[in-house]
């Protein structure tokens, strides 16, 4: 059995969360099992090692549990990517449009500053909208956005298409 057969197999699905009609991936039965959690961030680090980042970016909330012990485990730092309000110094903001209104993620605007190759990390991927607008903030505040991952892809929802050019892997993919 592959790593990604053993990771989904693990994955609940939990109806009609959190509105009637969705199918919601919950990743906890993985986070809350040892093993688990290491082939995760095993997986999730070899596929980020190989493109020689020099720092991991993680999307609030759950691509910082990812992206924080890949970094860990590659010797490198980590940078959250976090929603308007919650950093403590000065920061750029993108905004991106949500289903219902409009969202805005920040990062600290000297958070790449020499160009540093990043490997941007979250729990999910489903239309793309808030990892498209974390890859333009990355950009702008001067990173080299090499490698965009997630732990899970919910590909009949076309989210790849937002991220453009940039290399996606997905550990797990429905």
């Amino acid at each position: 059995m592959t790593a990604a057969d053993t990771l989904a197999a693990a994955v609940r699905d939990v109806p009609d969360f959190p509105k009637p009609g969705i199918l919601f991936k919950d990743i906890t039965p993985v986070l809350s099992d040892g093993k688990l959690f290491r082939l995760a961030i095993e997986t999730m680090a070899a596929t980020a090692a190989s493109v020689q980042p020099d720092l991991i970016a993680g999307i609030d909330a759950r691509g910082f549990i990812f992206g924080a012990a890949v970094a860990e485990k590659l010797g490198i730092g980590f940078v959250p990517v976090r929603k308007k309000g919650k950093l403590p110094y000065r920061s750029k903001s993108v905004a991106y449009a949500l289903e219902y209104g409009e969202a805005v993620i920040e990062v600290h605007e000297d958070a790449f500053p020499h160009g540093e190759r990043v490997v941007l990390m979250d729990d999910l991927l489903a239309t793309g909208g808030t990892a498209a607008a974390a890859c333009e903030l990355i950009r702008a505040t001067g990173g080299n956005l090499v490698q965009v991952q997630f732990l899970i892809e919910l590909s009949f929802l076309g989210g790849r298409k937002a991220l453009g050019d940039i290399p996606v892997h997905s550990v797990i993919t429905y």
